[in-house]
């Protein structure tokens, strides 16, 4: 999902009026920014507050997130910036890894350290048992949701009606784990990573994990580590980015960099006239692909636009003003 553009404060309010002797600095003008921003979230701090911080950081006209990351977890959230919310789906359809901790021998209602405890075991799982149990949490596997996930039943998202007390029933729907390997284990805590595909929920497997062993457990830290294209060793933390418009800009990474997963067709200029007007163009040479479910075209190193090859001709979607 992505959040709307955040306001930094509301167009009515009324300026306020400087003391005799003093005065404000005008608020910066916004702008046109284009790119991302790969923020390491800190934890405590919602995706929302996430993305103001980032459009306050460039004094940015719009941006987004490209999937949400609980207050509670920390890690890599990818922020979009004008132009690059376009490419924003390309992100959050692509494959995430996360290292996360679980704590054995409780089950809390929210399936992390938010919730209240519902269940309580004695049991606490050998390491040999969480191995033998892996390969039934990998590949495809149907998972049923955390109740306080942003799910909608009804039109309402299911934390809400949870929140308010209501009996929240998620049925369950397939996702992809590609791995999912122990990193430690002290008998109290296992801390794992996993690789998974989109709507595969974390929180889940912890919950799952533990009453498949008959001990009980929930997410006790949990660390998002990649985003489609975006690894946390490219990201920057929040401080950086308050130190000034230098280390911000620094931190900023074309639009293009959302699409590094899939092919780059370059076009020449009377082509690339034919995109930015919304128009299919004919693809041609040896190497020109006969169809693609998604590519992007560039000229002279420019982002023109995301589309699809049909029958060798490009058909674009979505084009950029860059």
């Amino acid at each position: 999902m992505i959040d709307a553009p955040v306001n930094d404060a509301p167009e009515a309010d009324p300026a306020p009026t400087p003391a005799e002797g003093q005065s404000f600095a005008p608020r910066p003008k916004k702008r046109d920014v284009h790119g991302w921003v790969v923020l390491d979230k800190p934890v405590g701090m919602t995706s929302t507050h996430a993305v103001a911080v980032v459009k306050r950081a460039f004094a940015a006209k719009k941006a987004g997130h490209a999937g949400t990351l609980d207050p509670l977890a920390s890690g890599l959230l990818p922020i979009a910036l004008g132009e690059a919310t376009k490419t924003v789906p390309f992100v959050m359809d692509g494959r995430k890894a996360y290292q996360f901790t679980v704590s054995w021998g409780s089950q809390t209602d929210t399936d992390d350290t938010e919730g209240k405890v519902i269940a309580t075991s004695a049991e606490r799982p050998l390491e040999a048992a969480i191995l033998a149990l892996l390969p039934r949490f990998t590949g495809t596997i149907q998972q049923v949701p955390p109740k306080f996930s942003a799910i909608k039943i009804a039109g309402e998202r299911a934390y809400d009606l949870a929140r308010d007390g209501e009996d929240v029933q998620l049925e369950a729907r397939p996702v992809e784990i590609d791995a999912l390997r122990i990193v430690s284990h002290d008998g109290a805590t296992t801390t794992f990573e996993a690789e998974c595909g989109k709507g595969t929920y974390v929180r889940a497997i912890a919950r799952d994990l533990g009453l498949a062993l008959g001990c009980l457990g929930h997410v006790a830290h949990l660390r998002r580590t990649r985003v489609g294209p975006f690894a946390i060793t490219e990201a920057v933390d929040v401080e950086t980015l308050r130190e000034g418009p230098e280390q911000a800009q620094a931190a900023l990474l074309p639009v293009k960099a959302a699409l590094a997963l899939i092919p780059e067709i370059v076009v020449h200029r009377d082509a690339m006239l034919r995109l930015k007007r919304g128009q299919s163009v004919l693809l041609r040479g040896r190497d020109a692909p006969v169809a693609s479910e998604s590519v992007y075209a560039t000229s002279g190193g420019i982002l023109i636009a995301t589309g699809s090859v049909e029958s060798g001709e490009f058909v674009p979607h979505r084009v950029f003003n860059l």
